[in-house]
């Protein structure tokens, strides 16, 4: 037995080797479906996407994951090799913001509500502000301030199974909610907040519907 975090379990995998003893190598229908730049078929793709979730690493290593969300084809393709997504108001934290100024890499996830795959892309940050740009980038005539520009390294399309198996988009398979606590409660729990629950709803609420763009 190994313990791993301080579970016992029975084989830590800690190899390529081990890893493929378990699990066999890919077939080369996905072992090759990666390129290094946005074809017409990854644009037509991003076109069509209205989430994206992106990933970046802080300083101490650990990866922040966080969705970005607007109308359909709101990251633009500049070229084949450079998106633009665009900054929307938000709570002020900039984690991937100030993560992308220490570690430049970053991943997407592209998602089509809807539709079950979804697009990889990866490659590296840069952060800037540019009138012109950002204006390009504008939402009900507010421009975005900052833009997020990414150079492409790798792009690959990804298999449904994922949704399938989540049935993200099967409404009738949805679970039930009504005990998944809310963003207020959990602000309040986990920052110790003095504040009455009930202000802080008021105030996530306000938030949402009066500071979108």
């Amino acid at each position: 037995m190994n313990l791993v975090f301080g579970l016992s379990v029975d084989q830590h995998i800690k190899s390529s080797q081990e890893l493929r003893q378990v699990e066999q190598m890919p077939s080369d229908w996905v072992a090759h479906k990666v390129i290094d730049h946005i074809d017409d078929l990854s644009e037509r793709f991003i076109a069509a996407s209205s989430l994206v979730v992106m990933s970046s690493s802080r300083p101490d290593g650990i990866h922040d994951v966080t969705p970005r969300g607007d109308p359909s084809g709101f990251v633009k393709v500049l070229n084949p090799k450079l998106l633009a997504i665009p900054d929307r108001p938000g709570n002020k934290r900039m984690d991937t913001f100030e993560n992308v100024l220490g570690n430049p890499n970053l991943g997407l996830i592209f998602i089509i509500p809807g539709h079950r795959d979804t697009l990889r892309v990866s490659g590296k940050a840069a952060l800037v502000k540019d009138a012109a740009l950002g204006e390009s980038l504008a939402i009900n005539g507010r421009p975005s301030e900052l833009v997020l520009l990414m150079q492409v390294e790798r792009v690959l399309c990804h298999c449904p199974k994922a949704f399938i198996r989540g049935k993200v988009w099967e409404k009738a398979d949805w679970p039930d909610t009504s005990n998944v606590p809310s963003l207020a409660e959990m602000m309040k729990a986990h920052g110790e907040l003095a504040h009455e629950l009930k202000q802080l709803e008021e105030g996530v609420k306000d938030d949402r519907e009066t500071n979108l763009y």
